[in-house]
């Protein structure tokens, strides 16, 4: 790190246990007139602090050091903020496609004369690879051996690349397969609270801060660490030094009170905190927990919460540090710094002490936790939450009203020896790092897993059960108390450390069950313990999809079917033929708080991550090499070389007008990441599907899009092909459908693009309000600018999807408040001009003509998304990683 101009004079010293520190002092800042930057909230503090310590002059200057406490007050949610990471965390989904573009960009600057050693990370990089592990082998002592070894089988030439870079990108790290999720093993070992360096023959000490490639990184808040999820595009900028341009964030505080009653979860605190805050309509912001609650909130709680910030829309969830923060950091085997770490935070007025005046808040929003019940939430969106006690009734109405009518005992399964109903569970799985991270949420399934087995319930042989932790720490702790062995009993066996059925890796369905679901139109179901239950994301035949704490998951599996009424409908039938109701095994909150405490053992986090960078036989059986560029493989059907740098030179590219628009699609509200760029299985009937096939690869080897991302011939065709995606423009059809114009004949998304393609004409997207919701998956951004698309006209965007279009260089547009598609009559036969797109002016407004087939036309205004001014450079060059290419041309 560059030496901060400092004029404010705000580098200060301090000795702790007999050593000298140097620090960044806010009240020094705010004495030599920063304004009141101790009033601020926590969150802001840090980034402010951030600020302080990059004073370069360019970036950050004296007068956005000045001003930021000014515009906070007066709430300037358009002001210019720069912030610059301590470090990247990556995953494999979205960090192998950007390895992949730095390995590209590497050739593309030696094409040019410029020097490949430049394209390295400056700072340092994490990879975790837990995103590509499928369920394929379940139920059994042998699944996890068996679904590890299907993975390096099918990913072979992604992990060699991965070798490649873990050996030719400087600070960079691979955490290998089958070893856990990335926000875990974050959480549980990467994250250190407080970051140092060497400075002035001192210790540097200051607050850590991270991005990462996957929406959930939130999750690390709960350790007072300041990060958010961005694109792949985003992170490959901030990893080669690039400043992170954000808007100055609005901060929600969200008080809490009371104490969560006996027997409710911390997955039914987040649900409930995701409806509320998502009616609170927190999108973009920075929400940060305070209040006498917080005490009694255990760390692991913390990070359920804060792990699910994208759901309730937030940029971040953040918890500020305090004595629960440090006791995790002891639990884990990193607690040799807690005296410091406690220390810098006091001196910093950055611990919590519910007694001291509450911090400048733009808005308070208060929850009592002694108000919250036990909740699930579904069946197609995160904060949709519905009261566990409502939920039979709640699936009738949501579920069965619009499903077919079927024989009342059922439809039969070919050669089974029963019969299924609307809402039979298909699938049920204890996965994903918002639960299985949290010690109390896994014990609690255990110990109803135990009960259960104890009381002779098994679970229904229709389901497919699998449990995938977030890292080995959970599996030792399960084992060492007895309660391995009862989920196993029950089918819950361990399949892999990944994200797996969270992200729609959830693998086949018994083929007798996808041909009944598929033949009579059966509303299955699928329960989870995940974060996500878009549509088509679980299973694309699983209609219904629960989000619900692990124990719920063990009782809907016995239970077999989402309608169950938990108060009134016994699970099942005990081994004497009495009924067994959910009460009656469900787990006592002493007996789980008393093995949460055994649970977590400092030698036991020293042991599993002594050696983690390690991998085992399979991944240091891959082949090892180091060059400067990668040598791609023509021939590969998973690792091509990435084509958006092919045409890069030093000269700026030339904005044209938008005349002549057609709209590829006209779609509703909510459109997420997944709708736009599905990441689950390529399905045979799918286009990628059928170009697969076409090439002569079975459709057992088709694997998923989130694995074939470095091929763009594949990922061209999934883009907007979500089976459960409508477009208005394709008569009522499900799917990668539009109708191309003039002629009004419907076909694939990507053929579409083509002829539009070859027939000159631009192209944009037309949605509703929160376009772009759910993963920060940077393929939903690169497959809309592959197919041509060069703007999307939307009532609004959510934050990571519109930074990763602004990214590739795809323009975005909000429609005026009170202006949708409806009120002005799109229907996609519209021709769409707007002249002035190549004048780059961040948030200004552009005239767009829309011209009906009948010959009149309307014009309206739209609000050029380009939030400040360095997302207009970005833009003007095309992308992100072209802007930065550029600059290093022109000073190679």
């Amino acid at each position: 790190m560059g030496q901060s101009k400092d004029s404010l004079k705000a580098l200060r010293e301090f000795e702790h246990q007999g050593r000298p520190y140097r620090y960044y002092s806010l009240q020094a800042a705010q004495d030599n007139g920063a304004g009141h930057v101790m009033r601020l909230p926590r969150s802001l503090k840090v980034l402010y602090e951030n600020m302080l310590r990059h004073e370069d002059g360019l970036a950050v200057t004296h007068e956005h050091l000045t001003t930021f406490c000014e515009a906070v007050a007066s709430r300037q949610f358009d002001k210019e903020v720069f912030f610059h990471p301590t470090r990247i965390l990556l995953n494999d989904s979205a960090g192998i496609p950007l390895m992949a573009d730095l390995a590209a960009l590497r050739a593309a600057v030696t094409r040019n004369g410029g020097d490949p050693d430049r394209i390295n990370p400056q700072i340092p990089a994490d990879m975790v690879v837990d995103h590509s592990v499928m369920v394929d082998a379940f139920g059994t002592p042998r699944a996890f051996d068996e679904n590890l070894a299907i993975e390096f089988e099918r990913n072979q030439e992604r992990y060699k690349f991965l070798r490649w870079a873990q050996q030719s990108f400087r600070n960079f790290r691979v955490v290998p397969p089958g070893t856990g999720i990335c926000h875990q093993v974050n959480v549980e070992y990467l994250a250190r609270a407080i970051w140092s360096e060497p400075s002035g023959g001192k210790t540097l000490v200051y607050p850590e801060t991270l991005l990462g490639t996957d929406s959930h990184t939130p999750m690390v808040n709960s350790l007072g660490v300041l990060g958010w999820g961005v694109g792949g595009i985003e992170g490959g900028a901030a990893m080669l030094g690039q400043p992170i341009t954000m808007a100055l964030p609005r901060v929600v505080g969200c008080r809490l009170t009371g104490q969560l009653q006996s027997g409710v979860t911390a997955t039914d605190l987040v649900l409930t905190l995701t409806q509320r805050l998502r009616e609170y309509k927190v999108v973009a912001a920075f929400v940060e927990y305070f209040g006498p609650g917080l005490a009694s909130l255990a760390f692991s709680d913390r990070a359920t919460v804060s792990n699910m910030a994208p759901e309730y829309g937030a940029t971040m969830g953040f918890f500020p540090v305090d004595a629960q923060t440090l006791q995790y950091l002891e639990q884990t085997a990193r607690g040799q710094s807690n005296q410091l770490i406690e220390h810098y935070a006091r001196l910093q007025n950055l611990w919590h002490d519910p007694a001291e005046a509450q911090p400048d808040y733009d808005e308070v929003l208060e929850i009592d936790l002694s108000q919250i019940v036990p909740s699930i939430a579904g069946p197609r969106r995160p904060q949709d939450r519905i009261p566990l006690s409502e939920s039979a009734q709640r699936f009738t109405t949501d579920v069965e009203q619009g499903a077919p009518r079927l024989p009342t005992d059922g439809v039969s399964v070919k050669e089974k020896p029963w019969k299924l109903t609307h809402g039979a569970v298909v699938i049920a799985a204890i996965t994903s790092c918002t639960n299985t991270s949290n010690p109390s949420n896994m014990m609690a399934a255990g110990l109803l897993a135990r009960n259960a087995v104890r009381a002779g319930l098994v679970s229904k042989p229709w389901v497919k059960t699998s449990l995938a932790p977030g890292s080995r720490v959970v599996m030792d702790y399960l084992s060492r108390a007895g309660l391995q062995d009862s989920l196993d009993q029950l089918g819950f066996n361990l399949v892999g450390f990944g994200c797996l059925t969270c992200m729609g890796n959830s693998g086949p369905l018994d083929p007798a069950i996808a041909e009944t679901i598929e033949t009579s139109g059966l509303v299955a179901a699928a329960v989870l313990s995940g974060n996500r239950n878009f549509e088509g994301r679980i299973h694309p035949l699983a209609k219904a999809n629960y989000i619900c704490s692990p124990p719920l998951v063990v009782a809907y599996a016995i239970a077999g079917n989402a309608g169950i009424d938990f108060e009134r409908d016994p699970l099942g039938l005990s081994a004497d033929g009495q009924p067994v109701f959910l009460a009656d095994i469900w787990p006592d909150a002493t007996e789980v708080a008393t093995l949460v405490n055994s649970a977590l053992d400092p030698e036991r986090f020293r042991a599993r991550y002594a050696d983690v960078f390690e991998g085992d036989s399979h991944w240091q059986r891959l082949p090892v090499a180091r060059t400067d560029t990668f040598e791609w493989d023509p021939d590969s059907l998973y690792m091509r070389q990435p084509p958006f740098f092919d045409d890069l030179s030093p000269a700026m590219p030339q904005k044209k007008a938008l005349l002549g628009a057609r709209a590829l699609l006209v779609l509703g509200d909510s459109i997420t990441t997944d709708h736009i760029s599905p990441v689950g299985t390529i399905t045979p009937s799918s286009s990628a599907g059928q170009y697969l096939s076409n090439l002569n690869i079975e459709p057992a080897d088709f694997n998923s899009f989130a694995a074939r991302r470095v091929n763009h011939d594949v990922m061209l065709r999934g883009a907007f092909a979500n089976i459960r995606i409508r477009n208005l423009m394709a008569n009522g059809r499900e799917g990668g459908w539009t109708r191309h114009m003039p002629d009004g004949v419907i076909m694939p998304v990507h053929t579409a693009a083509e002829c539009y393609k070859h027939e000159n004409v631009p192209l944009i997207v037309v949605a509703g309000k929160d376009y772009g919701a759910g993963s920060s998956r940077d393929w939903a951004a690169k497959g809309t600018q592959l197919l041509g698309i060069r703007a999307i006209v939307a009532e609004g965007f959510e934050r990571i999807h519109r930074s990763n279009l602004i990214g590739m260089g795809v323009l975005p547009l909000q429609l005026p408040p009170g202006i949708t598609r409806d009120t002005l009559g799109i229907d996609g036969t519209e021709v769409f001009d707007i002249a002035d797109i190549d004048q780059i002016e961040p948030r200004s407004i552009k005239h767009c003509t829309i011209t009906r087939a009948d010959g009149s036309s309307t014009t309206v205004e739209l609000l050029c998304r380009l939030d400040t001014p360095l997302e207009a450079a970005y833009y003007e060059n095309g992308g992100i990683l072209h802007y930065i290419a550029r600059q290093m041309l022109k000073t190679t």
